[in-house]
């Protein structure tokens, strides 16, 4: 997918990892708050790994398989993905 398709803000980017954590996690998006840590939400390391690879492809980036851990809220991820995308 084309950077000019996406809208990178960062509210933008935290809806739509809002969206794919509760997708994975089976919740409505609306019970998920951006500074609780994934794990307490239950997202385990095969669904962190899935978003990391939704990531990937959705903003042409290449991510450590850590990321889930070493920025372990939904905020946290959009303010470094944000930070990323941004630098383009």
């Amino acid at each position: 997918m084309s950077d000019t398709a996406i809208d990178t803000s960062a509210a933008a980017i935290a809806d739509w990892l809002t969206g794919r954590v509760a997708y994975y996690l089976d919740r409505p998006a609306a019970e998920l708050r951006p500074d609780v840590k994934l794990v307490e939400y239950g997202l385990d390391s095969v669904y962190g790994m899935s978003i990391i690879t939704e990531i990937e492809d959705r903003y042409d980036l290449e991510l450590e398989s850590t990321l889930a851990w070493d920025h372990p809220t939904i905020g946290a991820i959009t303010a470094y993905l944000h930070g990323l995308v941004g630098q383009r």
